[in-house]
């Protein structure tokens, strides 16, 4: 299932729910029918996506050292995406609605 975010101050932003829920959660938001993300907890809500971001990085850079090892004789695996990249289109939203001071919200 698609789940749509929408705020004046950007374009809509889609993703699938499973993505959408691990979002929202590290934002501390439940995946609802419905539900908002009000200005007035965006700074916070900016604030801990990028801290995840980071760590997913650091978490992914030692991983990569490693990636490789022992496979000798194994094709190249590919590095599944990073939640820098998944989140990028949803934390941009994030940080527009703040500039603008407006509401995100989404199942309307």
């Amino acid at each position: 299932m698609l789940i749509t975010f929408k705020t004046s101050a950007a374009p809509d932003v889609m993703m699938l729910e499973n993505l959408a829920e691990y979002l929202l959660g590290i934002i501390g938001k439940l995946l609802g029918e419905r539900g908002v993300i009000t200005h007035d907890e965006l700074p916070a809500a900016i604030e801990k996506l990028e801290a995840a971001v980071v760590v997913d990085k650091q978490q992914r850079t030692e991983y990569d050292g490693h990636f490789h090892e022992g496979e000798e004789g194994h094709k190249h695996h590919e590095i599944p995406i990073g939640l820098a990249q998944r989140a990028y289109p949803f934390l941009d939203m994030l940080r527009l609605a703040h500039k603008e001071n407006t509401d995100i919200l989404w199942g309307v």
